[in-house]
């Protein structure tokens, strides 16, 4: 019994191996994308530092900017900034919405963060950008949508982008070329269980 289970899984992976084989082989585009990480579950910039991470270890240049975030000092900014020939962190903003409360303040950190996130979709030289929490950015109206598109798809050929944040607009999700959405299914807060260090920050 155990021989015909064994090779029934045989022939199954022999005939997915053909499959996926095939689909690598007319995947055949090099090219800069643009990803989208959204949604209300937890993972959107977690996934984007691992990108960085793997960036970095093929031995690209990766540069980020926070938007919104930057009162506290995270774990993948203290981590990261360890290394300041392969990437360059800018944390540019005061805090969540919520607790700056102060619409006009937020707008100008935006406005001046989006300059330096400009300077990177500029420089060829940078595989990977990250903009951390833009989509919060763009939800709130801090920066022009269209202009924020306009920048991405005028960047060098060969550069990845990495945008995070809930509600990611459907103007941007329209020319990214891979968008995930986090669900939750449960999250530790919702039992009383505050942000733990090297998880959530």
């Amino acid at each position: 019994m155990s021989d015909d289970i064994n090779e029934r899984h045989r022939v199954r992976m022999e005939r997915k191996k053909a499959i996926i084989d095939a689909k690598i082989a007319a995947a055949d585009k090099q090219i800069g994308i643009i990803i989208v990480n959204t949604g209300n579950g937890k993972g959107k910039s977690s996934s984007a530092f691992g990108m960085a991470i793997r960036a970095m270890g093929h031995g690209m240049k990766v540069g980020v900017v926070q938007f919104i975030k930057g009162a506290l000092q995270t774990g993948e900014e203290r981590f990261l900034r360890r290394f300041p020939e392969e990437i360059s962190f800018h944390a540019m903003g005061e805090g969540y919405t919520w607790e700056t409360q102060n619409r006009e303040r937020d707008i100008a950190k935006a406005q001046v963060a989006w300059e330096q996130a400009k300077k990177f979709l500029a420089d060829p030289e940078i595989g990977l950008v990250i903009f951390d929490e833009l989509n919060i950015a763009l939800k709130y109206k801090y920066l022009d949508v269209d202009l924020v598109i306009n920048d991405l798809l005028a960047r060098p050929a060969m550069q990845h982008v990495c945008i995070t944040g809930r509600g990611a607009p459907p103007e941007l999700i329209e020319i990214a070329d891979t968008v995930t959405e986090m669900e939750v299914v449960k999250h530790a807060f919702k039992a009383g269980i505050g942000a733990q260090a090297g998880t959530e920050w």
